[in-house]
């Protein structure tokens, strides 16, 4: 697992279509798997799964990213990723899950 937390300023659309767009075309075989939209008054949550394949652990990887929003004050974005061990017993070789996660730093 591989996690990480910004508090970003700017439109809430415009920086989930970012996301959403520069992942998806960020690597071949990187997918939305799905999304949730929610809204209670002026507040709002968006959250999105991703997927990709990773060629150094030989496996798929997910990130899960969050955003959080009150009252269009700044936004909380919180983004994991899993699955990019191949061990049965222990969390070994990590680099696909922190690899998919640099892409999103680097759209941020």
């Amino acid at each position: 697992m591989a996690k990480l937390e910004r508090t970003l300023t700017g439109n809430f659309d415009q920086i989930l279509d970012k996301i959403e767009e520069g992942i998806k075309g960020g690597s071949v075989s990187a997918s939305m798997e799905g999304g949730s939209d929610f809204r209670e008054g002026s507040s709002r949550c968006s959250v999105r799964v991703f997927e990709r394949y990773s060629y150094s652990g030989g496996n798929r990887v997910s990130m899960n990213v969050t955003m959080f929003q009150v009252d269009g004050g700044p936004i909380r974005l919180s983004a994991i990723t899993s699955g990019g061990s191949t061990a049965v017993f222990h969390k070994i070789n990590t680099l696909g899950e922190e690899n998919f996660l640099n892409k999103l730093k680097e759209l941020l």
